[in-house]
Protein backbone atom coordinates (compact mmCIF):
# COMPACT_ATOMS: atom_id res chain seq x y z
CA UNK A 1 0.00 0.00 0.00
CA UNK A 2 1.51 3.47 -1.23
CA UNK A 3 0.34 7.00 -0.28
CA UNK A 4 -0.31 9.06 -3.05
CA UNK A 5 2.53 12.14 -3.14
CA UNK A 6 1.10 15.73 -1.94
CA UNK A 7 2.28 16.89 -5.35
CA UNK A 8 -0.12 13.97 -7.25
CA UNK A 9 -3.25 15.19 -5.95
CA UNK A 10 -5.32 18.25 -5.37
CA UNK A 11 -7.07 18.81 -1.59
CA UNK A 12 -10.06 21.06 -0.20
CA UNK A 13 -8.96 23.28 2.55
CA UNK A 14 -10.99 20.76 4.83
CA UNK A 15 -8.73 17.89 4.34
CA UNK A 16 -5.52 19.57 4.60
CA UNK A 17 -7.02 20.85 8.21
CA UNK A 18 -8.63 23.83 7.69
CA UNK A 19 -11.48 25.05 10.15
CA UNK A 20 -13.43 27.62 11.51
CA UNK A 21 -11.02 28.71 13.91
CA UNK A 22 -8.48 29.93 10.69
CA UNK A 23 -11.38 31.18 8.52
CA UNK A 24 -12.75 33.37 11.19
CA UNK A 25 -9.58 35.70 11.38
CA UNK A 26 -9.48 36.59 7.68
CA UNK A 27 -11.36 39.56 6.77
CA UNK A 28 -13.21 39.94 3.57
CA UNK A 29 -9.97 41.68 1.14
CA UNK A 30 -8.35 38.59 2.47
CA UNK A 31 -10.76 36.44 1.54
CA UNK A 32 -10.54 37.89 -2.12
CA UNK A 33 -6.48 38.72 -2.22
CA UNK A 34 -5.34 35.74 -0.19
CA UNK A 35 -5.10 31.94 -0.25
CA UNK A 36 -4.72 30.14 2.55
CA UNK A 37 -2.11 27.25 2.38
CA UNK A 38 -0.30 24.79 5.12
CA UNK A 39 3.42 24.96 5.92
CA UNK A 40 4.44 21.58 4.87
CA UNK A 41 8.31 21.66 5.29
CA UNK A 42 10.55 24.50 6.88
CA UNK A 43 14.28 24.70 6.45
CA UNK A 44 16.60 27.08 7.12
CA UNK A 45 16.07 29.41 4.19
CA UNK A 46 13.26 27.93 2.38
CA UNK A 47 8.98 27.35 3.13
CA UNK A 48 7.10 24.52 0.89
CA UNK A 49 3.76 25.10 1.20
CA UNK A 50 0.31 23.40 0.12
CA UNK A 51 -2.91 24.34 -0.90
CA UNK A 52 -5.88 23.82 -3.22
CA UNK A 53 -3.96 24.35 -6.22
CA UNK A 54 -1.41 21.92 -4.97
CA UNK A 55 2.76 21.95 -3.80
CA UNK A 56 3.95 25.76 -3.91
CA UNK A 57 7.24 26.96 -2.76
CA UNK A 58 6.41 30.43 -0.89
CA UNK A 59 8.36 33.64 -1.16
CA UNK A 60 9.58 35.70 2.28
CA UNK A 61 8.78 39.28 2.55
CA UNK A 62 10.90 41.77 4.28
CA UNK A 63 9.22 41.37 7.62
CA UNK A 64 8.74 37.51 8.04
CA UNK A 65 11.61 34.76 7.84
CA UNK A 66 11.80 31.19 7.77
CA UNK A 67 12.15 30.87 11.41
CA UNK A 68 8.79 32.93 11.94
CA UNK A 69 7.15 29.93 10.59
CA UNK A 70 6.56 26.17 11.91
CA UNK A 71 5.41 23.14 9.79
CA UNK A 72 1.64 22.87 10.22
CA UNK A 73 1.12 26.93 10.19
CA UNK A 74 -1.27 28.02 8.05
CA UNK A 75 -0.46 31.38 5.90
CA UNK A 76 -1.74 34.00 3.64
CA UNK A 77 -0.10 34.11 0.22
CA UNK A 78 -0.39 36.42 -2.74
CA UNK A 79 -0.89 35.62 -6.30
CA UNK A 80 3.30 35.54 -6.28
CA UNK A 81 3.09 32.98 -3.33
CA UNK A 82 4.46 35.80 -0.94
CA UNK A 83 3.78 35.76 2.86
CA UNK A 84 1.72 37.67 3.63
CA UNK A 85 0.27 37.01 7.08
CA UNK A 86 0.70 34.00 9.59
CA UNK A 87 -2.39 32.45 11.04
CA UNK A 88 -2.69 32.24 14.85
CA UNK A 89 -2.16 29.00 15.06
CA UNK A 90 -5.10 26.26 17.35
CA UNK A 91 -2.16 24.40 19.01
CA UNK A 92 1.59 24.89 19.33
CA UNK A 93 4.38 23.29 20.48
CA UNK A 94 6.76 25.28 21.96
CA UNK A 95 10.44 24.49 23.77
CA UNK A 96 13.22 26.51 24.79
CA UNK A 97 16.33 26.61 22.60
CA UNK A 98 19.02 24.51 22.74
CA UNK A 99 22.19 25.68 23.93
CA UNK A 100 22.84 29.05 25.92
CA UNK A 101 20.93 31.49 23.49
CA UNK A 102 17.53 32.60 25.54
CA UNK A 103 14.59 32.04 22.84
CA UNK A 104 11.99 29.44 22.00
CA UNK A 105 12.06 27.06 19.20
CA UNK A 106 8.77 25.85 17.38
CA UNK A 107 8.25 21.90 17.46
CA UNK A 108 5.04 21.93 15.43
CA UNK A 109 1.97 24.24 14.57
CA UNK A 110 -1.70 22.95 14.98
CA UNK A 111 -1.15 19.37 15.97
CA UNK A 112 -4.01 17.21 17.42
CA UNK A 113 -2.17 14.67 18.52
CA UNK A 114 1.09 14.09 19.78
CA UNK A 115 2.39 10.75 19.22
CA UNK A 116 5.63 10.48 21.45
CA UNK A 117 7.48 7.84 20.29
CA UNK A 118 9.72 5.30 23.12
CA UNK A 119 10.99 2.19 22.24
CA UNK A 120 10.88 -1.13 24.87
CA UNK A 121 14.28 -0.67 25.52
CA UNK A 122 16.75 1.84 27.69
CA UNK A 123 15.51 4.72 26.02
CA UNK A 124 12.14 4.19 27.86
CA UNK A 125 12.74 7.05 30.37
CA UNK A 126 9.65 8.47 32.83
CA UNK A 127 10.75 11.47 33.54
CA UNK A 128 11.60 12.51 29.59
CA UNK A 129 7.55 11.28 29.44
CA UNK A 130 6.31 13.24 31.36
CA UNK A 131 8.34 16.23 29.71
CA UNK A 132 6.27 15.59 26.40
CA UNK A 133 3.76 15.06 28.14
CA UNK A 134 3.15 18.48 29.66
CA UNK A 135 4.48 20.27 26.74
CA UNK A 136 1.52 18.61 25.06
CA UNK A 137 -1.42 19.27 27.66
CA UNK A 138 0.22 23.34 27.66
CA UNK A 139 -0.71 23.19 23.99
CA UNK A 140 -4.18 21.47 24.49
CA UNK A 141 -2.92 18.70 22.29
CA UNK A 142 -3.98 15.00 22.83
CA UNK A 143 -1.00 13.02 23.78
CA UNK A 144 -0.46 9.08 23.01
CA UNK A 145 2.69 7.14 23.97
CA UNK A 146 3.60 4.52 21.37
CA UNK A 147 5.95 2.00 22.49
CA UNK A 148 7.97 0.96 19.75
CA UNK A 149 10.09 -2.93 19.40
CA UNK A 150 7.54 -3.96 21.39
CA UNK A 151 7.79 -7.69 19.20
CA UNK A 152 11.63 -7.45 20.61
CA UNK A 153 10.84 -7.35 24.42
CA UNK A 154 9.78 -9.06 26.99
CA UNK A 155 9.07 -5.83 28.97
CA UNK A 156 6.57 -4.48 26.58
CA UNK A 157 3.03 -5.04 29.20
CA UNK A 158 4.92 -3.70 32.46
CA UNK A 159 5.96 -0.64 30.23
CA UNK A 160 2.55 0.20 28.85
CA UNK A 161 1.50 -0.08 32.37
CA UNK A 162 4.44 2.07 33.51
CA UNK A 163 3.77 5.00 30.92
CA UNK A 164 -0.15 5.03 31.66
CA UNK A 165 0.41 5.62 34.62
CA UNK A 166 2.14 8.57 34.21
CA UNK A 167 -1.00 10.68 33.78
CA UNK A 168 -4.96 10.23 33.65
CA UNK A 169 -6.51 8.70 31.01
CA UNK A 170 -3.06 8.07 28.78
CA UNK A 171 -3.22 6.00 26.34
CA UNK A 172 0.25 3.99 25.26
CA UNK A 173 0.20 1.26 22.73
CA UNK A 174 2.90 -1.61 22.55
CA UNK A 175 3.83 -1.54 18.84
CA UNK A 176 5.90 -2.98 15.80
CA UNK A 177 6.54 -0.27 13.41
CA UNK A 178 7.26 -3.25 10.68
CA UNK A 179 4.50 -4.73 10.81
CA UNK A 180 1.19 -4.18 8.25
CA UNK A 181 -1.65 -3.34 10.98
CA UNK A 182 0.58 -0.03 12.67
CA UNK A 183 -2.17 1.95 10.28
CA UNK A 184 -5.27 -0.04 11.71
CA UNK A 185 -3.93 0.34 15.01
CA UNK A 186 -3.27 4.30 15.00
CA UNK A 187 -6.62 4.97 12.50
CA UNK A 188 -8.55 6.62 15.65
CA UNK A 189 -6.14 9.87 15.45
CA UNK A 190 -5.06 10.06 11.71
CA UNK A 191 -8.15 10.16 9.67
CA UNK A 192 -9.25 13.57 6.81
CA UNK A 193 -8.21 16.17 8.50
CA UNK A 194 -6.37 15.41 11.30
CA UNK A 195 -2.64 16.45 12.18
CA UNK A 196 -0.08 13.84 14.34
CA UNK A 197 3.27 15.11 15.22
CA UNK A 198 5.89 12.34 16.14
CA UNK A 199 8.46 13.13 18.99
CA UNK A 200 11.01 11.12 20.47
CA UNK A 201 14.53 10.13 20.88
CA UNK A 202 16.71 9.34 17.88
CA UNK A 203 17.09 5.76 17.35
CA UNK A 204 13.60 4.84 18.89
CA UNK A 205 11.77 4.14 15.40
CA UNK A 206 9.95 7.12 14.41
CA UNK A 207 11.62 7.01 10.39
CA UNK A 208 10.50 3.68 10.24
CA UNK A 209 6.81 4.55 12.02
CA UNK A 210 6.81 7.40 9.50
CA UNK A 211 7.09 5.21 6.37
CA UNK A 212 4.93 2.97 7.42
CA UNK A 213 2.02 5.59 7.67
CA UNK A 214 2.79 7.21 4.96
CA UNK A 215 4.31 4.81 2.65
CA UNK A 216 7.11 6.77 1.46
CA UNK A 217 10.59 5.45 2.46
CA UNK A 218 13.08 7.47 4.29
CA UNK A 219 16.56 5.72 5.06
CA UNK A 220 16.80 4.42 8.88
CA UNK A 221 20.10 4.31 11.18
CA UNK A 222 20.32 1.70 13.62
CA UNK A 223 20.96 2.22 17.38
CA UNK A 224 24.15 1.64 19.55
CA UNK A 225 23.83 -1.73 21.43
CA UNK A 226 25.41 -0.01 24.37
CA UNK A 227 23.12 2.64 25.40
CA UNK A 228 20.18 1.82 22.94
CA UNK A 229 20.81 5.44 21.29
CA UNK A 230 20.51 6.03 17.68
CA UNK A 231 21.72 8.53 14.97
CA UNK A 232 19.56 11.38 13.51
CA UNK A 233 17.71 10.40 10.72
CA UNK A 234 15.59 13.07 10.01
CA UNK A 235 17.69 16.46 10.06
CA UNK A 236 14.37 19.05 9.47
CA UNK A 237 10.96 19.23 9.99
CA UNK A 238 8.56 17.94 7.32
CA UNK A 239 4.93 17.38 7.19
CA UNK A 240 3.47 14.51 4.72
CA UNK A 241 0.04 12.89 3.97
CA UNK A 242 -0.38 9.37 5.70
CA UNK A 243 -2.62 6.22 4.41
CA UNK A 244 -5.80 7.21 6.37
CA UNK A 245 -6.24 11.02 4.83
CA UNK A 246 -4.59 12.77 7.80
CA UNK A 247 -1.12 14.50 8.22
CA UNK A 248 2.17 13.20 10.29
CA UNK A 249 4.82 15.70 11.45
CA UNK A 250 7.92 14.39 11.39
CA UNK A 251 10.70 16.04 14.00
CA UNK A 252 14.41 15.63 14.42
CA UNK A 253 15.68 13.61 17.55
CA UNK A 254 15.64 16.19 20.33
CA UNK A 255 18.63 15.42 23.08
CA UNK A 256 16.99 17.73 25.11
CA UNK A 257 13.72 19.14 25.80
CA UNK A 258 13.07 22.13 28.04
CA UNK A 259 10.20 23.41 29.10
CA UNK A 260 8.70 27.24 29.74
CA UNK A 261 5.69 28.29 29.94
CA UNK A 262 4.44 25.19 30.78
CA UNK A 263 2.77 25.59 34.69
CA UNK A 264 -1.04 24.23 33.54
CA UNK A 265 0.90 21.48 31.51
CA UNK A 266 2.61 20.15 34.38
CA UNK A 267 0.15 20.59 37.02
CA UNK A 268 -2.18 18.65 34.02
CA UNK A 269 0.23 15.40 34.35
CA UNK A 270 0.85 15.75 38.01
CA UNK A 271 -2.61 16.12 39.11
CA UNK A 272 -2.64 13.28 41.40
CA UNK A 273 0.17 15.67 43.59
CA UNK A 274 -1.54 19.04 42.98
CA UNK A 275 -4.99 17.37 44.36
CA UNK A 276 -3.19 15.73 47.10
CA UNK A 277 -1.16 19.48 47.87
CA UNK A 278 -4.44 20.98 48.32
CA UNK A 279 -5.11 19.45 50.97
CA UNK A 280 -2.16 20.44 53.13
CA UNK A 281 -2.30 22.52 56.17
CA UNK A 282 -0.65 25.54 55.35
CA UNK A 283 -1.17 27.01 51.72
CA UNK A 284 2.21 27.66 51.22
CA UNK A 285 3.40 24.47 51.89
CA UNK A 286 6.86 22.99 50.71
CA UNK A 287 5.75 19.68 51.22
CA UNK A 288 9.41 18.81 53.00
CA UNK A 289 8.99 18.52 56.70
CA UNK A 290 6.04 21.20 57.59
CA UNK A 291 2.92 19.76 60.22
CA UNK A 292 0.40 18.49 57.89
CA UNK A 293 1.89 17.85 54.93
CA UNK A 294 -0.70 15.86 53.03
CA UNK A 295 1.80 15.28 50.23
CA UNK A 296 4.63 13.42 53.02
CA UNK A 297 1.47 11.70 54.40
CA UNK A 298 0.40 10.21 50.90
CA UNK A 299 4.45 9.34 50.48
CA UNK A 300 4.30 7.45 54.09
CA UNK A 301 1.45 5.63 53.51
CA UNK A 302 2.44 4.95 49.55
CA UNK A 303 -0.30 6.62 47.93
CA UNK A 304 2.07 9.16 45.84
CA UNK A 305 5.55 8.16 44.92
CA UNK A 306 8.51 9.80 46.54
CA UNK A 307 10.52 9.77 43.13
CA UNK A 308 7.40 11.47 41.13
CA UNK A 309 7.66 14.27 43.55
CA UNK A 310 11.09 15.35 42.90
CA UNK A 311 10.65 14.85 39.14
CA UNK A 312 7.49 16.91 40.00
CA UNK A 313 9.85 19.76 41.71
CA UNK A 314 12.47 19.54 39.05
CA UNK A 315 10.06 20.64 36.01
CA UNK A 316 8.39 22.86 38.18
CA UNK A 317 12.03 24.52 38.67
CA UNK A 318 13.17 24.65 35.04
CA UNK A 319 10.08 25.65 33.65
CA UNK A 320 10.06 28.81 35.91
CA UNK A 321 13.64 29.21 35.34
CA UNK A 322 13.35 28.81 31.42
CA UNK A 323 10.12 31.09 31.60
CA UNK A 324 11.91 34.05 33.45
CA UNK A 325 15.19 33.86 31.32
CA UNK A 326 12.89 34.61 28.33
CA UNK A 327 11.00 37.10 29.59
CA UNK A 328 13.64 38.85 30.91
CA UNK A 329 15.51 38.89 27.68
CA UNK A 330 12.63 40.13 25.75
CA UNK A 331 12.81 43.08 27.98
CA UNK A 332 16.01 43.75 27.64
CA UNK A 333 15.72 43.44 23.91
CA UNK A 334 12.56 45.53 24.50
CA UNK A 335 14.48 48.28 25.78
CA UNK A 336 17.55 48.09 23.79
CA UNK A 337 14.91 48.70 20.45
CA UNK A 338 13.41 51.64 22.58
CA UNK A 339 17.12 53.25 23.13
CA UNK A 340 18.09 52.79 19.42
CA UNK A 341 14.79 54.39 18.30
CA UNK A 342 15.11 57.17 20.05
CA UNK A 343 19.01 58.01 19.21
CA UNK A 344 17.55 57.65 15.85
CA UNK A 345 14.74 60.24 16.34
CA UNK A 346 17.13 62.26 18.47
CA UNK A 347 19.07 62.13 14.83
CA UNK A 348 16.08 63.33 12.64
CA UNK A 349 15.22 65.40 14.87
CA UNK A 350 18.99 67.30 14.70
CA UNK A 351 19.17 66.86 10.90
CA UNK A 352 15.88 68.74 10.74
CA UNK A 353 17.23 72.06 12.78
CA UNK A 354 20.47 71.41 11.01
CA UNK A 355 18.47 72.15 7.88
CA UNK A 356 16.54 75.00 8.83
CA UNK A 357 19.15 77.04 10.57
CA UNK A 358 20.96 76.69 6.78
Amino acid sequence: MKTEHPTERRFTLEELGFSHHFSSQLNLDEYEQFQSVRVVEVQRDRLNAIGESGLVELSLGSDISAGDCAVGDWVLIDSHYRVGRILEPKSALIRRSAGTHVATQYIANNVDTLFVVTSCNADFNEARLERYLALAKESDVNAVILLTKADLSDEAAVLQRKAESLMNDLIALPVNATDKTIVKQLEAWTGVGQTVALVGSSGVGKTTLMNALTGQEDATQGIREDDAKGKHTTTYRSMRLMHNGGWVIDTPGMRALRLQGSSDGISTVFEEIIETASRCRYADCQHESEPGCAVQEAISSGELDAERLKRWRKLQRENLYNTQSVAQTRKREKAFSKSVNRVIRGKHVNKRRGDTEL
